[in-house]
């Protein structure tokens, strides 16, 4: 019963120990269960795992994760086969639009739109071809930030320029490129200092507008765009999952794009579609 096959478990890894009491002269078997030698944050490691070479290691939240060449080329493509497509969509909101409010908002969307997905590609092939240029990456890396707080604003203007709006609702319309201004000032002085902080800009960023868009009289298209947004936070989750999860980023990339395309689909049904336009007003 004692013998030297009771002593480890196949599976649980059971130890037994015989300690002898002095006082009462009998034995007393102690078992304890040791589970698998690995801690459970570890049991989920990808880098354990066939995926391991898409990924690097972790790094701490002072410095940058570098991706492998394969996350690179994942980053370069999942932004960089965007750029096209929201051209044309760009254009096309152009064609449909009818007076000068819709042309200017057609304009800063889709100058926005193109602009945060080239911005994002010329940074990632930057990182990835010409990595040993510190400074010119970095400076590729700080459009690339910037272009998103210019993004979101875009993203707005068609709602608030192209709907009736309160009395103090209407300042959202150049609120929001203050804020994109100060957003990109914030990056040009602190840049990767504070992630944080900046996360949390872009956040606060995107959710003040829909305030202003959730008290308008005519709520056509919020479904749409809380849709969107949903896709745009949790995609944050991936955006900081960079060592942990293989093609984090460019999976960050994906969700940013699928936001894109029902936030596209949301302002050309209803702001620009010859139907919709009769009911929208500056």
């Amino acid at each position: 019963m004692f013998g030297r096959a009771a002593v480890g478990h196949p599976e649980w890894g059971i130890r037994r120990r015989r300690r002898r009491s002095r006082a009462c002269g009998w034995y007393i078997e102690r078992e304890w269960y040791q589970r698998a030698r690995v801690p459970l944050t570890h049991e989920m490691d990808f880098k354990k795992t066939k995926f391991g070479r898409f990924m690097n290691h972790r790094v701490p939240a002072s410095k940058r994760y570098q991706p492998t060449d394969y996350e690179h080329a994942a980053n370069c493509a999942t932004h960089g086969l965007w750029i096209l497509p929201s051209l044309v969509g760009g254009s096309v909101l152009y064609f449909l639009s009818v007076d000068q409010w819709h042309r200017v908002a057609a304009w800063l969307y889709g100058s926005g739109l193109t602009g945060l997905f080239v911005t994002s590609t010329l940074f990632h092939t930057a990182a990835w071809k010409i990595s040993h240029l510190r400074k010119v990456e970095q400076r590729f890396h700080m459009c690339d930030r910037m272009a998103i707080y210019f993004f979101i604003a875009a993203s707005y203007s068609p709602w608030l320029m192209l709907r009736e709006l309160g009395p103090w609702s209407c300042h959202m319309r150049w609120l929001i490129w203050v804020m994109a201004c100060v957003g990109s000032m914030y990056v040009f002085f602190f840049h990767e200092r504070y992630k944080l902080v900046e996360l949390f800009g872009y956040v606060a960023m995107g959710f003040v507008p829909a305030l202003v868009i959730l008290s308008m009289v005519d709520r056509a298209g919020v479904c749409e765009l809380a849709v969107g947004g949903i896709f745009y936070v949790v995609g944050v989750v991936f955006f900081k999952s960079d060592g942990l999860v293989p093609f984090a980023h460019a999976i960050w990339h994906l969700f940013v794009a699928a936001g894109a395309c029902i936030h596209y689909y949301a302002i050309w049904r209803y702001l620009y579609l010859p139907g919709p336009l009769l009911h929208t007003s500056r």
